[in-house]
């Protein structure tokens, strides 16, 4: 009998992650009845007593905040995707048991885009400066071959954009808050804001747009979503991100080359 493997999410507050439907569902579909994914409420100060205490039996971890930034010094490697971002999301135990971080929120917003025909952009614009846009813009030089406007509430945050982009080979154009609505004439739009922060902006969708990308899912739709809906415009949520990304983690896992999408999408969407 095969010995059982295990995963899990790990964050605060984490009893909203979807992840362990989505991978425990993609386990089933695929017949991996010696696999299970948890959840676990870790913070800052909790996470490296968690992570000296995982057996062998540990497959890999994903991570959410406050986490991504935090397990990387208590980590033996990180990819180049990571570090190009500096955030974790993903956390491989090697049979050596070396401790190997990852970043799948860069590709699976890649991969989410081409899934729907998006994979070029003559230019680009984000909405947010955080931790999540940062990963947008190392997602939007893989495929944007002009100029990516970011939108932005202080000059700190400006500053902040500007280096990303030079450190991702991005050509950034920083922009004031006040005028977010012009965002909305750049082909492929990404929303990385909190809950409610473009919620004032829905009123503004211009008739003609193109792709918008808003990284929530809950509340879904957001009232920009729905505004650009209503305008005939392609929409991606943050489910969409959430499925992809965790296909990528669900092979490093396992090994198992096989897609789960269709499994996990199914989960994401029930109710």
């Amino acid at each position: 009998m095969a010995a059982h493997r295990r995963a899990a999410v790990l964050g605060s507050p984490i009893a909203h992650s979807l992840s362990p439907r989505l991978h425990n569902a993609a386990y089933r579909a695929l017949g991996l009845a010696d696999w299970s994914y948890d959840r676990f409420e870790i913070d800052e100060d909790a996470l490296p007593g968690f992570l000296d205490g995982l057996g062998p039996e540990w497959a890999g971890l994903s991570l959410t905040m406050p986490l991504k930034r935090a397990v990387i010094p208590l980590l033996d490697e990180i990819t180049d995707t990571a570090a190009s971002v500096e955030a974790v999301n993903t956390v491989v135990f090697r049979p050596d048991g070396r401790r190997v971080g990852d970043n799948t929120d860069i590709p699976g917003l890649v991969a989410a885009l081409h899934e729907r025909g998006v994979e070029k952009a003559e230019s680009a614009a984000i909405l947010g400066a955080g931790a999540t846009a940062s990963s947008a813009l190392a997602a939007l030089a893989r495929i944007c071959t002009g100029e990516v406007a970011v939108y932005v509430r202080s000059e700190r945050r400006a500053a902040e954009m500007r280096q990303w982009g030079e450190r991702l080979g991005v050509r950034v154009r920083p922009a004031d808050w006040a005028d977010a609505a012009r965002a909305f004439e750049a082909p492929l739009v990404v929303s990385t804001t909190p809950a409610g922060g473009t919620d004032a902006l829905a009123e503004q969708v211009p008739e003609r747009v193109g792709t918008l990308f808003d990284v929530l899912y809950e509340p879904w739709p957001t009232p920009l979503a729905a505004a650009w809906e209503e305008r005939g415009g392609q929409v991606l949520s943050g489910l969409d991100l959430l499925v992809h990304q965790a296909v990528f983690q669900f092979r490093q896992f396992t090994g198992d080359s096989r897609s789960p999408l269709a499994a996990m999408r199914e989960a994401a969407q029930r109710d």
